[in-house]
């Protein structure tokens, strides 16, 4: 076995603890829940669940060497169906076992905005689940408090990154930090307030 250097096994592994710690607050979603407003402007809880279950499904079928075009239209629309907790664990059962399959950090990618190391999609997918968690938690009136570890974690993934992602226009504009602990200041980075 392939022994993987010790940032890209932190990738994987805070991958696994973001889907881990987005399925609580997933968890405690009610159906009269759907229809509320997220952070996320222009998506309600429902419209925001189905884009991080679509983008599991989506890094399942990437992290397997699949491209844009082998999947098509397949995980266009509502992926979440009568049942999101249901869909949210078959998407993340599917999305940690693409990323831990062997090679699969080295592979590359083909996303719209590459192709990328596999490590790197990784490090996406895990800013994307861990941050939506939050969103849907503030959403939805749970708990909103970040894993402290994990949210440090996430800033060593956007801040190498964060011009790129900022002109992506997939977050909002940085914003002043509403504290000085790591949650507070990958918020601010994302255009977030804790």
């Amino acid at each position: 076995m392939v022994e993987l250097d010790a940032s890209v096994q932190g990738v994987v592994r805070w991958h696994a603890e973001a889907l881990d710690a987005t399925h609580a607050i997933v968890a405690g979603v009610s159906d009269d829940q759907l229809a509320k407003a997220t952070p996320c402007a222009g998506w309600d809880v429902r419209a925001l669940l189905n884009h991080v279950v679509s983008g599991n499904w989506w890094a399942a079928e990437l992290a397997a060497g699949r491209t844009i075009a082998d999947v098509g239209d397949r995980l266009d629309g509502d992926v979440l169906g009568v049942d999101a907790l249901g869909a949210y664990e078959a998407s993340a059962v599917a999305a940690r076992a693409a990323f831990e399959a062997p090679g699969a950090m080295d592979a590359p990618c083909a996303v719209s905005y590459g192709p990328v190391p596999g490590s790197v999609y990784c490090g996406h997918r895990f800013l994307d689940v861990f941050v939506h968690g939050w969103d849907l938690a503030v959403a939805t009136g749970q708990p909103a408090r970040l894993d402290p570890a994990l949210a440090e974690a996430c800033l060593e993934v956007v801040r190498p990154q964060a011009a790129m992602l900022a002109a992506s226009g997939m977050f909002g504009t940085e914003t002043a930090p509403d504290g000085d602990g790591p949650q507070a200041v990958l918020l601010a980075m994302l255009g977030r307030h804790a």
